[in-house]
């Protein structure tokens, strides 16, 4: 299970947090850190935390100074900053934060970010001969299918190949796929509109939809939507196009 590291100058909200991430996660290691540099020193000895909660309003170094000096360092987890006032998380995408909290921090709130760290750390692995490859679901934009062949087209632009039926890789993954089509199945967290039988990606990529899963398609994605809290942060066609029919 995961290493996490929590850092936060105010002992009963570093206590109150550490009770509620083992509540939810009771094989997490946690590791409970009063000032940042001493997170900064644990992580030069060796310590590797996968995950690591970071109060921005400390003694220098602040949250994040600690931040950007553990990405310097080569620091590759996951940054959830925490933090009284939300201005102060305008820095945060400079050190590719997941997301920030903020105090007093709320049992809800908290659930839904460790949710959607357990989705975004899902993976599939992907067998090519006699090697394979792990891939996070998270990364995944959409999956195509020619003749035998399986191509998932990734966040990052790259394609990887692979022969399989698109049946049997539909199993492998989770809820957040949709098989829109015989020959695709697309990452709901992508899809930013639907209509005239072609779903608009985030990557600006398009794909069909056939006419007859189109319907399906917008209550999967509304129902994708609640479930992980975008409903109010999306305004889709689909939407449009569910309230016209």
């Amino acid at each position: 299970m995961w290493e996490i590291a929590i850092c936060d100058d105010e002992p009963y909200m570093l206590a109150q947090l550490a009770a509620q991430i083992g509540e939810f996660w009771p094989q997490a290691r946690l590791r409970t850190l009063t000032d940042a540099a001493e997170l900064l020193a644990a992580y030069e000895q060796g310590w590797r935390p996968d995950i690591v909660f970071l109060d921005i309003k400390m003694p220098p170094p602040d949250g994040m100074q600690a931040a950007q000096q553990l990405r310097r360092r080569g620091f590759d987890g996951f940054l959830i900053f925490i933090t009284i006032l939300p201005e102060y998380v305008f820095k945060a995408f400079e050190v590719q934060a997941f997301d920030y909290l903020l105090k007093p921090v709320q049992p809800e709130a908290l659930a839904h970010l460790l949710n959607r760290l357990e989705q975004h750390c899902k993976t599939v692995v992907i067998q090519k001969g006699a090697a394979c490859e792990v891939l996070p679901l998270a990364q995944i934009v959409y999956c195509e299918v020619q003749g035998r062949k399986i191509y998932l087209h990734q966040n990052n632009g790259s394609v990887i190949d692979f022969y399989d039926k698109l049946e049997v890789f539909a199993q492998r993954v989770d809820g957040r796929f949709f098989r829109c089509h015989r020959s695709y199945l697309v990452n709901l967290d992508y899809v930013h509109g639907c209509g005239s039988g072609q779903i608009r990606l985030a990557t600006g990529a398009e794909i069909p939809v056939s006419r007859l899963r189109e319907r399906d398609l917008r209550q999967a994605l509304l129902c994708h939507m609640k479930k992980t809290g975008n409903i109010k942060a999306q305004n889709t066609e689909a939407d449009t196009a569910e309230r016209k029919s």
